[in-house]
Formats: C-alpha cells, sequence, structure tokens
C-alpha cells in the first residue's frame, strides 16, 4: 500500500456513506477508511418510526464497506491531529490520512434548555431511540418541526389510546404553505395529537415541560425534538468552524482553514440558494457527500473542481404510514404551490425514504 493517497471519511451516516461510495467508484488507486463509532447504518430518517415500536432496517457497515474494498475502523475520533495528519481514536488507535472528509452528522441539542439532558428523550440517534421507553401515560413531544410531526404522528398511530401531545413555539409546518399546514393540522388532528402552538417550553422537569408562562405540562415522557448541534471535534482540533461548531467550508467543500480537509452534511456551513446556508437534512447530506468525493479525486489527479451547486425541489413529511405532505419548493427552499397529501404523499415520501438509503450504501 505504500504511495497509495490515504483519504479518510469520519462518519458513516448519509454524507459520510454517500462519499465512500462514490470515493470507491473513482478512486480505486487510493486507500479509503471509513471511521465511525456504530457498528451498523441505519435510516435516521426512520427514526421516527423505531420509536413507535416498528422496525426499521440496518446494515452491517464492515460488510457493507469492506465488500468495495473499503477499510472500516468501528471506533469513535477524539483528536484531529491536524498538522500530523493523523485522527486520534479511542482504545489508543489512530488513523493516518492524506485528505480528510468531515461528515460527523449533527445530534440532539439537549443543553440549551435546563431539565433536558437529566428528564427528556430525544430521537436523534440509534442510542436516543434504544433509550426511549414504550408509552406508559401521557407523551410530550416539544417541537412542531418535521421531527416532532413525524414522531407524534406516529406514537399516535402506533399506541392507540395514548395520550400525544405536540408542543411548539409555531404552527405545526410553519415553514410550509397554508394548505399544507392545514392538511397537517387535520390530519394530526384526526390521529388523536393534542396540539399546542406558542407554547415556549422554558425547562424540562420530570413531570413534564415547564412553559413560558409558568404551566406545567404534565407528561410521563417528555420527547425534545427541537434544536441540533454538531460534535465538537472540528473546533477542539482547530479548524475553522461557525458559532454552532459547524466547519466553514469554500465552494467546494473544502475547509477554509485547512486545504486537506473537506465537510460534507450536517457538520458543515454549506451555501445555497438565495444565499442562505444549507439546511441540516438527508436531501443535502447526500449531494455534498458525493460532491466532497469529487473534488478530493479532482485534485489528486490535478484538475480543480467545480463550485458545488445544488437547489432544493421537495419537502416531504410523513403523517403515519398512510398519509402524508408533499411540498414543492423553490431553489432556495421557499414553499411553491403544489403539494400533495393523503396516501399519494406517504407513497412518495416512502419512495423517497428508500432512493436515499440506496444512494449512501455502497
Amino acid at each position: 500500500m505504500t504511495g497509495q493517497h490515504r483519504i479518510v471519511v469520519l462518519g458513516a451516516g448519509y454524507a459520510g456513506l454517500a462519499a465512500a461510495r462514490r470515493l470507491a467508484r473513482t478512486a480505486r488507486d487510493a486507500r479509503i477508511t471509513v471511521v465511525d463509532a456504530h457498528t451498523s447504518f441505519v435510516e435516521r430518517v426512520r427514526l421516527h418510526q423505531q420509536a413507535s415500536g416498528q422496525r426499521i432496517p440496518a446494515w452491517d457497515l464492515r460488510e457493507l464497506l469492506e465488500s468495495k474494498g473499503i477499510e472500516f475502523a468501528n471506533a469513535r475520533a477524539t483528536d484531529i491531529d491536524t498538522a500530523g495528519k493523523r485522527v486520534v481514536l479511542d482504545a489508543a488507535q489512530a488513523v493516518d490520512y492524506d485528505t480528510l472528509i468531515y461528515a460527523l452528522g449533527s445530534i440532539a441539542d439537549i443543553e440549551s434548555v435546563p431539565g433536558v439532558a437529566a428528564h427528556a428523550y430525544s430521537v436523534a440517534t440509534q442510542e436516543d431511540v434504544n433509550s426511549l421507553p414504550t408509552p406508559g401515560g401521557p407523551v410530550a413531544v416539544v417541537g412542531a418541526g418535521a421531527t416532532g410531526i413525524e414522531l407524534a404522528a406516529e406514537l399516535a398511530e402506533s399506541y392507540p389510546g395514548t395520550r400525544v401531545l405536540l408542543l411548539g413555539s409555531e404552527e405545526p409546518g410553519a415553514w410550509l404553505s397554508a394548505r399544507a399546514r392545514a392538511h397537517i393540522r387535520r390530519t394530526l388532528e384526526r390521529l388523536g395529537v393534542e396540539i399546542r402552538s406558542g407554547a415556549k417550553v422554558i425547562e424540562v422537569s420530570p413531570g413534564g415541560p415547564r412553559l413560558a408562562d409558568g404551566s406545567l405540562v404534565e407528561a410521563a415522557t417528555t420527547v425534545w425534538t427541537t434544536g441540533f448541534r454538531v460534535p465538537d471535534l472540528a473546533a477542539r482540533s482547530g479548524l475553522a468552524v461557525d458559532s454552532d461548531g459547524r466547519v466553514l467550508t469554500d465552494a467546494t467543500l473544502r475547509s477554509v482553514s485547512h486545504p486537506d480537509i473537506y465537510a460534507a452534511g450536517d457538520a458543515a456551513v454549506i451555501g445555497g440558494p438565495g444565499g442562505r446556508d444549507l439546511r441540516m437534512a438527508c436531501a443535502t447530506a447526500l449531494p455534498t457527500g458525493k460532491h466532497a468525493a469529487d473534488a478530493v479525486v479532482a485534485r489528486m489527479r490535478g484538475r480543480e473542481p467545480g463550485e458545488f451547486e445544488f437547489r432544493y425541489v421537495l419537502h416531504c413529511l410523513s403523517l403515519g404510514r398512510r398519509d402524508g405532505v408533499v411540498q414543492a419548493v423553490h431553489s432556495d427552499d421557499a414553499p411553491a404551490r403544489t403539494v400533495l397529501t393523503g396516501r399519494t404523499a406517504a407513497w412518495v415520501k416512502e419512495r423517497i425514504v428508500r432512493a436515499a438509503a440506496w444512494q449512501a450504501r455502497p
């Protein structure tokens, strides 16, 4: 293996696996290593289904990667020695790189509001969902964004008779069109979900969330779905990051401070249409992972890579297993007129989720 260009991909989520898959085809002369603390890949966009007691697919990472000639290190990265070009792993391990693709994704923000870490659950990772108990009383889902909406719908559908409350400072689906918002509310209410808009949670206690007006929403289980943060590894390792710790990148997804490091997915700041940074989503993780890989290979071959170009097309939400919303959006993610609802939307959303998993798996 002497003389091979060593490419290390940190993270085996949608962005990391999309990068590894592309590299396996376009950089056959390189030594590719993927590092991840998990042994299996699960579809993150299905974790709300697992949280409601459903079984979701999982794939063995070592089997997936090594069958394509990609090395896999099942370990947690604890430091990046940017001067020595080495990723330090737990258990006194390390892996050297010539080029690094940073794709560690995001995790739930459980530190910003008092009591969340001690008294609430989340559904951002496999570990989060595995610790979530079966409902034994009222469930308060905090956050009326996509994750909160999908989770509330799945819980209400899977556990009929369980009281499910959806708390949010805004109307569920506030970023979507009026038609989409109306369908979301109508469907949630049909499933029995109690919606409380304008509810700002300032603390989570053992008995449930406490609102800004001082009232307590009594719940046996509180699930926190509002706010995400990224691992602090990039910041601790001296990479240029924004105030949230996401890696700052140029138009080719290269770190602005370390030219041998690229970043993709949730853990990167990536400019999009209309001057807005791309949102954290599977829809952006996959193309950014692929482009980061293409940029790495181009520079390996002595070429200057093209700039990353992206536009949004759809925003999809499932509302249980038999209903959903598919909102067409403009390039800058603003809602357009076209909206699909009901079973048709559920069918489209399922096909998109399956296609995303196919694109990620090598």
